[in-house]
């Protein structure tokens, strides 16, 4: 990781978006570009809270232990905040890990300089309230899933997940360069379980495979897999 000069317009992020015009030019003094490689993790779990970053480009996976496995908590892109797991009186390291999936820019904020705004910016504060709660919510549904659903609807609705998070490239496929390893982490499955899941998911006519790519049929029978 390295500093940058890619500066965003201090209008995309949940902070941005959400503070006074008056605090933007403190926002500008205090935070820093970064760029990542592809593989690069910006938060390692267990690290030291020592500060807040934001998505300028590119796109992140938020992952976590599980055993001796890895879950993937969630995906983070342009806007969107990382490290906030890590806002707690009772922890003092972060409970999770952030890894760029393709080469990313960053903006990060110290703790203190965060703490601050939340303190002066009450909108922004309101803001990142409604997100924890949201965040909560994605939670709470992807714990009922891992333990009452089956792989086959899990995948199904990370498919349809994804496809609504990052968009189709020009093929129609799911714009994302996604392991095979990294959708098992997401699913809360084994590499093997997905890998023979994802077949099925093309014998039925749902999804095609394009290389290291997927592009989705049929919506409406991946949607209906969901509601098994």
């Amino acid at each position: 990781m390295k500093t940058c000069n890619k500066n965003c317009d201090l209008q995309e992020c949940l902070m941005c978006r959400g503070i006074l015009p008056e605090w933007k030019p403190a926002l500008d003094r205090h935070r820093k570009n970064y760029s990542i490689k592809k593989g690069e993790s910006i938060i390692r779990e267990g690290d030291t809270v020592n500060g807040i970053y934001f998505v300028y480009s590119g796109k992140l996976k938020i992952h976590k232990k599980w055993g001796n496995k890895e879950l993937i908590v969630r995906f983070a892109t342009q806007g969107a905040v990382i490290g906030h797991r890590g806002l707690s009186n009772n922890i003092e390291t972060f409970p999770i890990s952030a890894t760029a999936i393709e080469p990313s820019v960053v903006c990060f904020v110290e703790l203190d300089f965060f703490l601050a705004t939340l303190r002066v910016n009450h909108e922004f504060a309101y803001r990142l309230l409604l997100f924890f709660a949201d965040e909560l919510q994605e939670s709470e549904r992807r714990m009922r899933d891992l333990a009452l659903k089956s792989v086959k609807s899990r995948l199904a609705g990370a498919l349809i997940q994804l496809s609504q998070l990052f968009g189709a490239d020009e093929n129609a496929c799911i714009n994302l360069d996604l392991s095979r390893n990294d959708l098992a982490a997401f699913t809360g499955a084994t590499y093997e379980t997905v890998f023979r899941t994802m077949n099925e998911l093309v014998q039925d006519q749902l999804i095609a495979l394009q290389e290291k790519k997927i592009q989705i049929i049929n919506a409406y029978g991946l949607l209906a897999l969901t509601k098994e």
